[in-house]
């Protein structure tokens, strides 16, 4: 069982606390917006705290010192950027994992030792294989 946290309780972050509680892990799910609870499951058996994941004493209400694994998923690059390094270099979190949207700024995640998840790069690449389809084998012609 890993202490996970997970910065941002919107669409994906929910859906990460909801999931990763069902499978057994203890999760602590930080939001600026006590109204994102809502997302979270019946099922959802961690805490949540509402706050800025970029405020220490958050972070230590969190118990971050603790957690195995930090996430960041909220839909703002610099925030998750900055609780990434916090997670990393302060608190020397042994695995953090970031969502970011700019392609560009994947390299400067990494460069931090920050692993990152594009969904801009993710979905291209979905769309270019669903371009690349061959029209014949969709039943056009």
């Amino acid at each position: 069982m890993l202490y996970i946290i997970v910065i941002g309780c919107g669409r994906l972050g929910s859906y990460l606390a909801n999931s990763l509680s069902r499978t057994g892990h203890s999760i602590v799910i930080i939001d600026k917006n006590q109204n994102t609870s809502r997302l979270l499951n019946s099922e959802f058996s961690g805490f949540f705290i509402e706050g800025d994941a970029t405020e220490f004493s958050v972070l230590k209400q969190a118990r971050i010192d603790k957690s195995d694994v930090v996430v960041a998923t909220t839909q703002d690059d610099n925030l998750n950027l900055m609780v990434a390094q916090i997670a990393k270099q302060i608190y020397q979190v042994k695995r953090v994992v970031a969502r970011v949207f700019d392609p560009n700024r994947e390299i400067i995640y990494r460069d931090f030792g920050i692993e990152t998840i594009c969904p801009t790069i993710i979905s291209g690449e979905v769309f270019l294989d669903a371009i690349s389809v061959p029209p014949a084998a969709m039943g056009g012609k």
